[in-house]
C-alpha cells in the first residue's frame, strides 16, 4: 500500500489492510513476551533440563535445585513516536511526510498486537513527551490509541525541537517490566544531544528491553539530496533558520555527513543489540513491515 495523500481514511480500517496484507505470510508470531522472572528453587527431578539447574547452589549444597521462572506469555509493547516538527517533512500536499508514514506503521503494529492479545502502550514526544498512555490490552484501549494516532496523522506543528535522549530515558524509566519498545524517528536531534541519544537507547537495553529503531527518512531528499540545481532557501523545520544557498554546491559535503552519521546510528545500534530498521518514504508500509516481520520470523 503505497500511501497517498490526502489521508482522510479512518487509520484503524487502513491498519488493517495493511496487516492483512502480510500476515498470511507469517507462519509463527515475530514477536514473543518473556519469561524473566525468577520465582523460586525446587528440588531437581530426574529428565528435567540440565540449563536449569542452579550450579551456584549444588557448590554449596551438594544438592541439585532447578531455577522456577514466572510465566508471561503475553508482551508488553511500548510504541514511541517523534512528532517534532522535522517529522513532517516533506509539507508537500502531494506527498506523505515521516510522521504520516510513522502513524500508520505503528497502527499497523497495534493492530497486530490486537491479534495476539498482547497489551500495548504509547508516548508522543517533541521538546518533551506530551502523550504516555498506560501499558493495556482491551479492545477500547487499542480504539484509544489509535483515535491519538489518527488525530495526529496531519498534525502541523512549527519549531517544535526533538527531545529523544529526555523521551527514552522517561520511557525505560517508566515501563517497570521488561517490554518491547518500538521507536519511530528521524534521529535529527540537535547536534549537541546526540551522545545524550545514544546513552538513552543504551539505557533501554540496561533495563533489558527490547529495542527496535525505525529509522525514517527521505531517501531521495534528505539522503540524496536531490533538488533543483537553483538557489533555494533551505528551513530548518525545528529552529525556523534559513539558509539560501545553490544544492550543488553542498551535495557533495552534505551526503559524506548524513552517510557518516547513519552509519554511526548502525554502529551503536549494534553496539547496544537494537534492531535497526532504515524506512524510506518511497517504500509502500506493508512492503517495509513485512520484509522486517518476516526477518524476525527467520531469526526466531
Amino acid at each position: 500500500m503505497l500511501l497517498q495523500k490526502p489521508l482522510n481514511e479512518n487509520l484503524e480500517l487502513i491498519a488493517r489492510q495493511v496487516v492483512e496484507g502480510f500476515i498470511l505470510g507469517l507462519h509463527k508470531s515475530p514477536f514473543h513476551g518473556f519469561s524473566v522472572e525468577f520465582a523460586e528453587h525446587r528440588l531437581y527431578n530426574q529428565g528435567d533440563p540440565l540449563r536449569h539447574i542452579d550450579w551456584r547452589v549444588f557448590g554449596r549444597t551438594d544438592k541439585l535445585f532447578v531455577k522456577r521462572f514466572e510465566e508471561e506469555t503475553n508482551l508488553r509493547c511500548c510504541i514511541v513516536l517523534d512528532t517534532s516538527s522535522s517529522m513532517q517533512f516533506p509539507r508537500d500536499s502531494e506527498k506523505v511526510n515521516k510522521l504520516q508514514f510513522s502513524c500508520v506503521a505503528a497502527a499497523s503494529l497495534m493492530q497486530l498486537m490486537k491479534r495476539q492479545l498482547d497489551a500495548t502502550s504509547l508516548a508522543m514526544f517533541d521538546e518533551s513527551v506530551y502523550f504516555f498512555s498506560e501499558c493495556r490490552s482491551s479492545p477500547t484501549h487499542y480504539r484509544m490509541l489509535t483515535n491519538e494516532l489518527q488525530r495526529t496523522l496531519n498534525l502541523e506543528t512549527d519549531n517544535k525541537a526533538t527531545n529523544a535522549a529526555g523521551a527514552l530515558h522517561l520511557v525505560a524509566e517508566q515501563m517497570h517490566k521488561r517490554s518491547l519498545v518500538v521507536i519511530f524517528s528521524d534521529m535529527m536531534d540537535d547536534a549537541d544531544n546526540i551522545e545524550d541519544m545514544f546513552a538513552a537507547l543504551q539505557h533501554l537495553r540496561y533495563n533489558k528491553h527490547e529495542v527496535i529503531l525505525f529509522h525514517v527518512t527521505d531517501g531521495a531528499q534528505e539522503l540524496d539530496f536531490e533538488f533543483e540545481n537553483r538557489p533555494l532557501e533551505f528551513v530548518d523545520m525545528e529552529s525556523g533558520e534559513r539558509v539560501k544557498l545553490q544544492p550543488h554546491q553542498i551535495k557533495e559535503e552534505y551526503i559524506e555527513k548524513m552517510n557518516a552519521f547513519r552509519l554511526e546510528v548502525e554502529r551503536r545500534c549494534h553496539q547496544y543489540h537494537i534492531d535497526r530498521v532504515e524506512i524510506d518514504l518511497s517504500k509502500p508500509v506493508e512492503e517495509v513491515l513485512h520484509s522486517f516481520l518476516v526477518k524476525r520470523n527467520k531469526l526466531m
